[in-house]
């Protein structure tokens, strides 16, 4: 059975708990150089598509981003960020073909509690995965809530 649209899947405006992952989990992010370029990227991207971005975790071989936004200006502001992304990864790394698995993943946020608890998440991901002890420590995450563990 074919997946159904997002269109029907999520409503018309909101907050959203988005993650994208690499092609059979290879790395999306090799450097501090590919981390620095994603970043500004979305920074333009969230300007363009009017969203509102709540928090953020780079990780090796996916991302999340807790933002919110209307729900046609996720799938495009997505679609572009993950294309130019791909394309600069791509010659950057003398790599070709899809760096992105699938389609991106999207959740609704639907309470203030929910979306406190994605933050937390998406900060508490690099410590999960041991790359460091503090969340504070790790270079590739963020909260507009300052310290919200």
């Amino acid at each position: 059975m074919p997946r159904l649209p997002r269109r029907e899947l999520l409503p018309q405006h909101g907050f959203f708990h988005i993650t994208a992952r690499g092609v059979a989990e290879e790395a999306i992010f090799r450097d501090d150089a590919d981390r620095v370029v994603f970043l500004a990227l979305l920074g333009g991207t969230v300007g363009r598509f009017h969203w509102r971005s709540h928090s953020f975790c780079l990780m090796s071989t996916h991302y999340h981003l807790v933002i919110e936004a209307q729900r046609a200006l996720l799938s495009a502001g997505l679609h572009r960020l993950n294309g130019i992304y791909a394309q600069h990864f791509n010659r950057r790394h003398g790599r070709r073909g899809h760096l992105f698995a699938d389609r991106f993943a999207a959740w609704l946020i639907e309470s203030e509690e929910h979306l406190y608890a994605a933050c937390r998440y998406l900060l508490l991901n690099p410590v999960r995965a041991g790359l460091c002890h503090d969340p504070a420590a790790y270079l590739w995450s963020g909260s507009r809530y300052g310290k919200i563990l």
